[in-house]
């Protein structure tokens, strides 16, 4: 996600150049409207990261780069870190919810030049500790870090041996949660559930099954309408308190969620430049797209034609401001 963090302080993996240059290359590519209208929009290739509420904000640029403008959108499925790669290559033009990433935009944006901040997509991220419902119920002190230690073995699992686990999602996601628990001296270990869908589905079942679980999530997501996950309260976000990767004893920071895109394509006479830079929306317009995507299993496509019919006056100011 989900904070800037989905925040995401991301873990950066070491990655073998032909590696990246597969993951760029690959994407689907949709159809194009019109050929004249596709002629002027041209080939926009939009990075699609790990988790269903980047999928929503992806699923109507797409949608009204294609219905609106008649632009080839291709899509490359791969990792944030990946993405922004993208733009030195000129195989991404645009990412469209970035959360943090400090490190990258000084890189990319201040030392290369090859991107630019687009600023914010309207959405306001929150990353955090959360656990099941039924146990802040039933052990209301547990929503405070300090008492964590105290139901450790509530926790245990297969994978975290004498340890209470603490689930996390996409290892790709920015996340502080192993230093956190031990620079706060907490019994826990991370283990990675690998993907977004598997941290709901571990959550939904912890709930309907009265299972005690504690793991990271994060806000804007759908899910939380069905299952109200509530919130750890951890040491108070400073700013600075996360400077260090590895001395993090803080909670995340608020997240103002944005948008980053490829330099030269900002300076192209693509009418997609003016889409993607007034691109805004909220935290409930995400999670509605998201929800018709994953739970109600339309097609982005489908998903996003409710929305865009609804809010026309929005997509036309989009699309002419």
């Amino acid at each position: 996600m989900f904070q800037g963090h989905r925040a995401r302080k991301r873990t950066t993996y070491a990655l073998l150049v032909g590696a990246v240059a597969f993951a760029l290359s690959t994407g689907g590519s949709a159809q194009a409207g019109y050929t004249r209208a596709a002629a002027k929009c041209g080939t926009v290739n939009l990075a699609d990261n790990a988790w269903v509420g980047y999928e929503a904000n992806l699923a109507v640029v797409a949608y009204v780069l294609k219905q609106n403008l008649g632009c080839k959108v291709v899509v490359k499925n791969i990792s944030e870190e990946i993405s922004w790669q993208g733009f030195q290559s000129g195989q991404v033009d645009a990412i469209l919810e970035n959360w943090g990433h400090e490190d990258l935009a000084k890189k990319y944006i201040t030392t290369q030049k090859v991107a630019i901040d687009l600023g914010p997509t309207g959405n306001k991220g929150i990353i955090g500790w959360y656990v099941v419902p039924w146990m802040a119920k039933k052990y209301p002190d547990i929503l405070n870090y300090k008492n964590l230690n105290k139901y450790a073995l509530l926790f245990k699992n297969s994978e975290s041996g004498s340890l209470g686990a603490f689930l996390d999602g996409d290892p790709s996601y920015v996340t502080n949660d192993e230093a956190l628990i031990k620079n706060l001296k907490l019994n826990f270990k991370v283990i990675y559930t690998g993907s977004e869908a598997a941290l709901i589905t571990s959550f939904r079942t912890a709930q309907a099954q009265k299972k005690p679980m504690i793991g990271y999530f994060y806000e804007p997501q759908w899910f939380l309408a069905q299952v109200p996950l509530k919130q750890v309260a951890l040491p108070p976000y400073k700013a600075g308190c996360d400077a260090d990767p590895k001395k993090v004893a803080c909670d995340y920071p608020p997240y103002v969620l944005n948008k980053i895109a490829r330099t030269k394509f900002m300076n192209s006479s693509s009418p997609a430049v003016k889409v993607i830079k007034n691109f805004s929306w909220t935290n409930d317009d995400q999670n509605s797209v998201a929800k018709s995507i994953a739970v109600d299993k339309l097609s982005d496509d489908a998903a996003a034609k409710i929305w865009v019919d609804a809010h026309a006056a929005q997509v036309k100011g989009w699309i002419s401001k």
